[in-house]
């Protein structure tokens, strides 16, 4: 009689148990933080979509090593470039992963993160050609660059008399330099350096002229969030201070590069 009557008591207490479990499962749940995090998705090596379509890439593998360490859930999307920033402030998304430099024109419409890489600038053109790419040299110049990048925003302010050409992706900006019908192209030197002027096209071409960063050309690259979202930037700088410690930083940048990117 004894055992028949303990076998009911225990359970109600088993069921207690899972009751009580599945809530705290749930209230766990409830307080992970989730995000969606914007890249550009056309820009390889820094983000780009494999054959079967899915994101990868140095920004994307950073942005899934900065979700795990904020034990967030995280859903990664490509976004073109001109419409990443309008997306952020429209709610499309939390946080653009993207390689993007920190600018005193963007800090007025975004906040971001600590510093996570540095950025040089470079103008790329037919091997031999002169060394001189200030805005007089160039003048009557056709020059290709980005739609909505940094270097577009430099060559507007400075390169006033040239002929400015601009495209949706590097690639296509690449492509009318190898045709001809641009004479220069402008974008990130570690772009150049591991891609275009990688392959047999660019034989021909080189990089020409100095160095390029500052200013318009930005202070570094950060990672972007809404303005005046505070708490997402604190635990994405945490995240980013974890991944430079642990090595996880160094160990995502030497699968793409043969350098340092900072």
């Amino acid at each position: 009689m004894t055992h028949s009557k303990t076998l009911p008591r225990i359970g109600r207490q088993l069921l207690c148990i899972l009751v009580a479990a599945a809530a705290a499962s749930g209230f766990a749940q409830a307080q992970q933080p989730t995000y969606r995090i914007a890249t550009e998705g056309t820009y390889p090596p820094w983000s780009f979509k494999n054959a079967d379509g899915k994101l990868q890439g140095w920004d994307v593998d950073i942005a899934n090593a900065l979700c795990e360490k904020m034990k967030a859930r995280c859903e990664i999307v490509a976004q073109d470039w001109d419409g990443i920033i309008p997306g952020l402030v429209a709610r499309k998304f939390d946080i653009i992963v993207a390689s993007m430099a920190i600018t005193e024109q963007r800090r007025q419409r975004v906040d971001f993160s600590d510093k996570y890489k540095d950025t040089i600038s470079r103008f790329v053109a037919k091997k031999g050609t002169p060394a001189d790419i200030s805005p007089a040299a160039l003048k009557g110049k056709p020059i290709g660059v980005q739609r909505g990048s940094i270097q577009a925003s430099y060559l507007t302010q400075n390169y006033k008399d040239s002929i400015l050409k601009f495209y949706d992706t590097p690639q296509a900006a690449e492509l009318d330099l190898v045709a001809g019908r641009v004479d220069y192209i402008l974008g990130n030197m570690v772009t150049y350096f591991v891609g275009f002027l990688k392959g047999p096209e660019a034989a021909n071409f080189d990089f020409v002229g100095p160095d390029l960063k500052g200013g318009l050309l930005g202070d570094g690259n950060g990672i972007a969030v809404r303005k005046g979202d505070t708490a997402t930037v604190d635990s994405v700088n945490a995240a980013l201070a974890a991944i430079r410690a642990d090595g996880t930083y160094d160990r995502i940048t030497a699968k793409y590069f043969p350098f340092k990117l900072m």
